[in-house]
């Protein structure tokens, strides 16, 4: 296995000399990396499936055909600033490794007393903030973290038993391995992660604001409702959903796992179970950063004060037609049940 490990870091080198990589992307101050991930299946001796897939953050920009063993960039700007010749090379290299990975492992899994069915996760990248790079490289071993490469040493991850320790103690004896990787995570994928930020600057700074809708359904007990704040087609992926009481956050809020659309923007649902009598004065706060700080407020049932004359006019309508989608600032509340 060490060998085709080599293999790989050796050849991913080629873009460490060369030239300097853009200057750093500068949208907010929130830490950003790439990572690799690398999923191995293993049902016995003999059968093996393996994933790849590279990230942005939560953003997926290539992944691994194992049929047809390629790259597949799946955004325009996917390649950063790497040519395709460096490419080519990459992707010859990861045939190398996906192959030889599954079969090593199969060769010494019962040294290293892994017991079939197992599934193995790697994890790799770097990530960049205010200036400072820091690579990572975890392994886990059936769900449980197993080791990690830290610093330049390969460490067993508390919990993890004799297998990891055998495998740490391994590895640890190939410092060319180590220097490898170690340069590989600290200074090849700070180079890439530079080229792919700039190269996808315009959809990566992209805002899309969000569309919002109230509903209702059968609550889990007697005389109950369950209200859900429907939030829709914002872009980037972070949000803030709340079901309120005036300014007081109802702690009851229950927030889905924000999903995709098939255009790249976003959809998420808050859901509120209250006593039906109770409903009225409840709102839907949003707030995203497409919106410049003016929150979208949809209102439950009632009708509020109405707000100040200015906002009465901020789409040119009279108070009294004020219509659904007017952003507010987080102090006003108006009666409203969609967004557009």
């Amino acid at each position: 296995m060490l060998p085709l490990f080599l293999l790989l870091f050796e050849g991913l080198l080629w873009h460490g000399t060369a030239p300097q990589a853009p200057g750093p992307w500068s949208a907010g101050e929130e830490p950003l990396s790439f990572h690799i991930l690398h999923i191995a299946s293993f049902a016995n001796h003999s059968w093996a499936h393996a994933e790849g897939s590279g990230w942005l953050g939560e953003l997926q920009v290539h992944v691994w055909d194992s049929v047809t063993g390629t790259i597949r960039f799946l955004k325009p700007w996917s390649r950063g600033n790497f040519t395709e010749e460096e490419w080519r090379n990459l992707q010859a290299l990861f045939q190398l490794y996906f192959h030889g990975f599954t079969r090593e492992v199969q060769a010494f899994a019962t040294q290293f007393q892994l017991e079939y069915p197992f599934e193995l996760q790697m994890l790799s990248g770097c990530t960049v903030h205010a200036g400072n790079s820091v690579g990572f490289f975890r392994g886990a071993y059936k769900g449980s973290d197993f080791l990690s490469f830290q610093g330049n040493s390969w460490e067993p991850s508390p919990g993890a038993g004799i297998p990891a320790q055998n495998v740490c103690r391994m590895l640890n004896g190939y410092r060319d391995l180590k220097e490898l990787l170690q340069h590989l995570l600290e200074q090849t994928c700070p180079c890439y992660l530079a080229g792919l930020l700039e190269a996808g600057r315009a959809e990566l700074e992209r805002q899309v604001k969000p569309e919002a809708w109230l509903s209702s359904s059968p609550g889990p007990g007697h005389d109950h409702l369950r209200l859900a704040c429907h939030v829709s087609g914002f872009y980037p992926k972070p949000v803030w959903v709340m079901w309120v009481m005036g300014e007081q956050e109802q702690k009851g809020t229950q927030r889905g796992d924000t999903l995709p659309n098939a255009d790249g923007t976003w959809y998420l649902r808050a859901t509120l179970d209250v006593e039906a009598g109770k409903a009225a004065g409840l709102a839907c706060r949003v707030k995203h950063s497409s919106l410049g700080g003016r929150d979208i407020v949809l209102y439950w049932g009632g009708h509020p004060p109405p707000p100040p004359a200015d906002l009465c006019d901020f789409h040119g309508h009279p108070c009294h037609a004020a219509r659904s989608g007017l952003l507010l600032p987080k102090t006003q509340l108006t009666p409203k049940h969609s967004f557009s």
